[in-house]
């Protein structure tokens, strides 16, 4: 809703009055101005993707029903973001007894301050307006959180410096939801708050009562609740109460990214690209393959799927693999730079600190996982690019395409692909592979310059996928052979070392 900037020269009471202006609940207001946005076709959660039939409906009807809210939901899936986006739905300003610790209404004051200062000046009670921006606030549920944290307490140094008995109510030290008035309270991680926690919650969701070392104290409070919890935390760290969650109106359920293409957008849009990085190249197929990572990792029986695998990984795992060719050409004194399939090994880091590992993996290792999630995506990707090997094997015909490079390898030919090699001599490399180069040309037609380079080592990453070559990873970089040479051959490996592992 458009705001009368002439309102912000208003500054006393009386002249509040005389403008007219009227008051109203924050639901409301909520209410009013995403109904505007609504009939004028306005995106209201601008950023967020992949929910736009899903959970963003669920959350447009919860405000226009004028319901406090729980967003239940694995990690990583915008629960917070979206919360916090409620706030470009409220008011501009609105108007507030200057000087209030509770964001009084000067049309409705709440706080003992407010009403005393209303009796005294009457008309000529100062007004100020407060932003938006600063009707916001949002605490995160530990299991050290106390009532005094969320609702308040008996401050005795404000009672000594007033000289007040404990007895006078404005010895009171408001805590954060009182704070919050008409504004928009987050709790993320609910179930983390302990019962007893959330037991004084009741009253204020349902009633506006707070109670705070026996004050009876009727504040109706006016305040928009958004919750955030994991389904995880409701068998290993917590719950939440019945009753509480009982008084939660709307509880909407979030989910991962359902496409790989919305999952790129996603990471597109939060990964922080320093300015050097903007020269790095990338092609889409290494953006799919690090989308493909997570959607891989969900399905791995490595992985736990309660605990869910964040999009913060992709996002990660993306400045990982761009540090990773930035490096390279720092080392190269190359000024222009390709990303490389063997850049996403760069990116193992990322993707050991964003997943959660079930007995199995922790028995395998935290490396050998993300390896394995990354052998698992190139294979799924390949298929996009080249034949499937698996069909290509069975052919009696002699046209398997692959029959040529498997060939230069068998012949006792080996490959190096280490980190650093300069732009030249990966180029030079590739080119000495018998048939590897035909191949992109006959199923990547009219495919020129690094996207040839890059698939054709894309094309030797999925053949070790599939068992067709040998691919081995050292600590500089990755060595290709013949795959029956490689069961006979650990020359180049070091077996004892987790960071190296063989895959046939």
């Amino acid at each position: 809703m458009s705001f009368d900037t002439n309102l912000l020269k208003i500054n006393t009471l009386g002249q509040l009055i005389a403008q007219g202006y009227q008051s109203k609940s924050i639901k409301q207001e909520l209410r009013d101005n995403l109904i505007e946005k609504l009939k004028a076709g306005q995106n209201v959660f601008e950023g967020i993707w992949g929910y736009e039939d899903t959970v963003i409906p669920d959350v447009e009807k919860a405000i226009l029903s004028m319901h406090h809210i729980n967003l239940l939901g694995l990690r990583g899936q915008a629960k917070t973001r979206i919360a916090r986006l409620m706030v470009n739905l409220l008011d501009e300003y609105i108007p507030v007894v200057k000087g209030s610790e509770l964001n009084d209404d000067p049309m409705n004051p709440l706080s003992r301050y407010s009403k005393d200062l209303i009796a005294e000046l009457k008309d000529e009670t100062p007004v100020e307006w407060l932003p938006r921006a600063e009707r916001y606030n949002e605490k995160l549920a530990t299991p050290d959180v106390s009532v005094a944290d969320l609702i308040g307490d008996v401050d005795p140094i404000k009672a000594a410096t007033m000289k007040l008995p404990y007895s006078d109510e404005r010895v009171i030290h408001f805590g954060l939801i009182p704070r919050s008035h008409r504004g928009i309270f987050v709790i993320n991680e609910l179930p983390d708050l302990q019962a007893r926690i959330q037991v004084s919650l009741f009253n204020i969701l349902q009633e506006g009562d707070i109670q705070i070392r026996g004050f009876k104290l009727r504040l109706p409070l006016d305040i928009q609740f958004v919750f955030t919890a994991n389904p995880e935390d409701y068998t290993n760290r917590g719950s939440i109460v019945t009753p509480l969650k009982d008084r939660i109106d709307s509880q909407i359920v979030t989910h991962y990214p359902k496409t790989l293409e919305t999952g790129k957008r996603i990471t597109q849009q939060e990964a922080v690209v320093k300015p050097q990085q903007q020269k790095i190249e990338v092609n889409d197929i290494l953006k799919d393959l690090i989308e493909q990572i997570a959607i891989e990792a969900r399905q791995s029986e490595f992985v736990d799927a309660k605990s869910g695998v964040s999009a913060r990984m992709t996002i990660s795992a993306y400045e990982n693999l761009l540090s990773s060719a930035e490096r390279r050409a720092l080392l190269n004194g190359e000024e222009e730079v390709t990303a490389r399939i063997s850049d996403i090994y760069g990116a193992i880091p990322a993707i050991n600190g964003k997943i959660e590992l079930v007995y199995e993996g922790e028995v395998e290792g935290p490396v050998y996982v993300a390896q394995n999630l990354i052998g698992k995506a190139i294979r799924a990707e390949f298929l996009n690019y080249f034949p499937d090997p698996e069909k290509a094997k069975k052919k009696k015909d002699g046209k398997n395409p692959f029959t040529q490079i498997t060939a230069w390898f068998a012949a006792g030919n080996e490959l190096d692909l280490l980190n650093n090699i300069t732009q030249k001599e990966y180029l030079s490399r590739l080119k000495t592979i018998d048939g590897l180069q035909e191949l992109v040309e006959e199923y990547q037609k009219g495919v020129e310059g690094n996207l040839k380079f890059f698939l054709m080592e894309f094309a030797l990453h999925g053949l070790a996928e599939y068992s067709m070559i040998s691919k081995q990873a050292l600590d500089k970089g990755l060595y290709f052979k013949d795959l029956l040479d490689s069961m006979f051959d650990t020359g180049k490996m070091n077996f004892d070392d987790e960071d190296d592992y063989d895959k046939f």
